[in-house]
């Protein structure tokens, strides 16, 4: 067992730990405190159809029908539970019911495979997990129970889970131990999806099962157990989330609080935005290069941290949003061509649409000079 040593009380016993929840990287959850969002700063979205949508860093949401739910970082001002400082809120945004057999309203982490290799899921050694977190919610029926899963990348191999919410507008802390799956095939150290967490809003019974603690393991696609609540059922209701943890064990630890830094770093494997207001000043340099004809030029910029993969590139539309300035002239223009991208870096390339001419050799800098300029990749699982 630990031991501390103090001066007052000499030896005593500390609380509980095992090596494998205690050292390292504790809890495969990112960004579990709900810390980071660099696509809103805090702004609400609205769920759609065709796209996952994060209004955190890392936690994704979706469902069948848009717009029947919105989701913020600290939505509705409620006080965090004590330690925490942020949150994930989702506002039921009509009354929803009922649910269609095949609907999916979710807020769901994946995990990429290098971070979850190490549990060993799909052989005899497999190793028991346990997923904490606290929740709170408001407008339903209490005590209600509440559902999620844990998949594999193939979603063929699924461990429905439920917790009960007692009161309203009341943070709970819950604990779901989770036995490692023996059978099945889970990716091993790739970059492809290691787990799927999914935390269920509202889901329909094609894809719902019996709990894990009492079926174990399924061989289906389970993402809620049967007779959850439909959050989305209530105008208005809620279902509030944050200091998500999954480690090693079948008890659940203190949080594993992480540096700031880190956390963003973190999350800038999968995401990075670049562009105006986004650190100081608020015109921002995108990236440096030079011209190799008078007419042509090419910029470079290089990535936070390496991505999980080649990225997707998207950028904002903006009149005079971007600068391409040279010594001695620059204009502004309205989007940015793009060239290609890398893991690690982005090339913007002008060609006779460049619209200030230069010489070769000429050196070249892209800046975001307006609110909205914003370029953005995406790396996400």
């Amino acid at each position: 067992m630990p031991i501390v040593l103090n001066g007052t009380d000499g030896i005593t016993q500390a609380d509980q730990f095992n090596s494998d929840s205690t050292f390292g990287f504790k809890n495969r959850i990112i960004n579990g405190a709900m810390m980071i969002d660099q696509r809103n700063a805090g702004a609400s979205i609205t769920n759609d159809t065709t796209n996952t949508q994060f209004p955190v860093d890392r936690f994704g949401i979706w469902g069948q029908v848009a717009s029947k739910y919105t989701a913020q970082q600290n939505a509705g001002s409620v006080t965090p539970p004590a330690g925490f400082t942020n949150y994930l809120g989702i506002t039921s945004s009509s009354a929803y019911t009922p649910l269609g057999a095949n609907d999916l309203y979710m807020v769901a982490q994946q995990i990429e495979g290098f971070n979850t290799a190490d549990l060993n899921w799909g052989t005899a050694n497999a190793k028991t997990v346990t997923l904490s977190f606290w929740v709170r919610s408001s407008g339903l029926t209490y005590p209600a129970t509440f559902g999620g899963s844990l998949q594999n990348s193939a979603v063929n191999r699924s461990y429905p889970f439920a917790y009960t919410i007692s009161a309203a507008n009341t943070w709970e802390q819950k604990s779901i131990t989770i036995p490692g799956d023996i059978s099945g095939t889970w990716v091993g150290a790739t970059n492809g999806i290691g787990i799927r967490v999914w935390f269920a809003l509202g889901v329909g019974t094609n894809y719902s099962g019996t709990a894990g603690a009492v079926a174990g393991w399924a061989g289906a696609d389970y993402r809620s157990v049967t007779s959850a609540t439909n959050v989305l059922a209530t105008n208005g209701a809620t279902l509030y989330i944050t200091g998500v943890q999954l480690e090693v064990g079948s008890t659940a630890t203190s949080f594993d609080y992480r540096p700031y830094t880190t956390e963003l770093q973190l999350c800038q494997r999968y995401f990075q935005t670049y562009g105006y207001g986004i650190g100081s000043p608020n015109e921002v340099p995108l990236g440096t290069g030079y011209y190799f004809t008078s007419v042509e030029a090419i910029v470079l910029a290089y990535f936070s941290v390496t991505m999980r993969t080649k990225p997707t590139y998207s950028s904002a539309t903006v009149t005079n949003g971007y600068r391409y300035s040279r010594p001695g002239a620059s204009t502004t223009i309205n989007s940015l061509p793009y060239y290609g991208t890398s893991s690690q870096s982005i090339a913007f390339f002008g060609d006779i649409n460049v619209p200030v001419a230069g010489s070769a050799g000429n050196a070249v800098v892209i800046i975001a000079e307006q609110p909205g300029a914003r370029v953005n990749f995406s790396a996400e699982l």
